[in-house]
């Protein structure tokens, strides 16, 4: 899923980097955390096969590079026709990265189809580094073995495999466990989500300010250990990353004792590394360089942000995505209190889901941040 920070980060405003389409809210796994509200059925009013490929005519015609479509749900292996849609994004040079559940539907020959169609990335979640974590995070006995499994299934297929895990109060103890998995198992792209209360969601406590700045000083020790570290809704890693690469930053300042302790249950674990840190530097945000289409068709800044622009039954996405004016002031940096201050306004920009969540504001500042949280800035230039 990886593209050249420097040159995507200059069409931000003409098109977005990754277009993700829920296909289908079904689901056979009952996550507690999960912000699509999954049931086992899909819904009366998804969209279409063939609406599914207008969305895909729509990417194919935006130029190059073309938005990268992330087919997700739910569950996006509960469609029968995803092999279709992706043998039409192939022929039509659309990429295609799908973001499946672990369930019986993730079988042998359904992703032998997806990468005889071109579909080279591959994500799954993994929650934890034990069944007992995992296990009960998705809500399923067994599931954490069975995710392993398919982790290895991936990987032997061929697929670059992300690994998606939701950093919650309950499992932030393992994340160096969790960390020493990816390495043993060779995954290429680690996606840390920071939790956002919204869909099932609501009902789970989400990590502190601090909690978050001690997880993203982690998250640069683990880069260095041979897989790509990605966050999602917590902007303000690019920031961390920043400070600790570019500055020189080696001791972070703001730090906890969570970071002490996973800094240190990794170093036992793995080892020291005098590798590179591996953090993109895209600054990405819900809805600039992402846009979210439900199933339905409704379109919104994220998946966290369930804020209606507008639906593809009725309008371009493309559209949509350059016209809608909050979608032009989240490309602007254009924010309310702390975040519209910070010096980091454009490398980060705050988590506009969280924004909104909190404050009922997709412009307001996030309280996710320690610079928020402590109502203080550290002003640097940014290049």
């Amino acid at each position: 899923m990886a593209r050249d920070d420097s040159k995507m980060s200059t069409l931000f405003s003409d098109r977005p980097l990754l277009v993700f389409w829920e296909m289908t809210k079904a689901c056979h796994l009952a996550c507690l955390h999960c912000r699509a509200n999954a049931q086992y059925e899909g819904g009366p009013d998804e969209l279409s096969t063939d609406e599914g490929r207008a969305l895909i005519d729509e990417l194919a015609a935006a130029g190059r590079p073309r938005p990268i479509l992330i087919l997700t749900g739910g569950d996006c292996l509960m469609r029968d026709d995803i092999v279709d849609l992706a043998r039409y994004a192939r022929q039509h040079d659309v990429p295609v990265a799908i973001a499946p559940s672990v369930t019986p539907r993730l079988t042998t020959p359904t992703l032998l189809g997806l990468r005889g169609e071109g579909v080279k990335s591959a994500s799954l979640s993994l929650d934890g580094a034990s069944p007992e974590v995992h296990d009960g995070v998705r809500g399923i006995p067994g599931h954490f073995v069975s995710t392993l499994r398919a982790i290895r299934q991936l990987k032997d297929l061929g697929f670059t495999v992300q690994v998606n895990t939701t950093a919650m109060p309950s499992n932030t103890h393992q994340l160096a466990d969790v960390a020493t998995l990816l390495h043993e198992y060779d995954v290429d792209v680690w996606e840390v989500f920071f939790l956002i209360t919204t869909g099932r969601g609501s009902d789970v406590i989400a990590t502190s300010a601090q909690e978050n700045e001690d997880v993203c000083h982690f998250l640069v020790d683990a880069s260095r250990y041979g897989f790509t570290v990605r966050t999602v809704e917590a902007p303000f890693f690019r920031r961390v990353a920043y400070e600790r690469k570019e500055l020189g930053e080696r001791a972070p300042s703001d730090t906890g004792l969570l970071y002490d302790q996973l800094s240190a249950r990794l170093a036992e674990l793995l080892g020291p590394s005098n590798a590179p840190i591996r953090a993109p530097s895209a600054a990405t945000r819900d809805g600039k360089g992402i846009i979210f289409v439900g199933a339905n068709g409704t379109v919104t800044p994220s998946g966290f942000l369930p804020l209606s622009l507008g639906n593809v039954r009725d309008q371009s996405l493309m559209s949509i995505y350059r016209e809608n004016e909050l979608l032009r002031s989240i490309r602007a940096a254009d924010f309310r209190g702390v975040c519209g201050r910070c010096s980091f306004a454009n490398l980060c920009g705050g988590s506009r889901s969280r924004a909104s969540a909190v404050f009922g504001d997709p412009l307001g500042s996030d309280p996710g941040c320690l610079l928020v949280a402590n109502e203080t800035l550290a002003f640097h230039d940014v290049a």
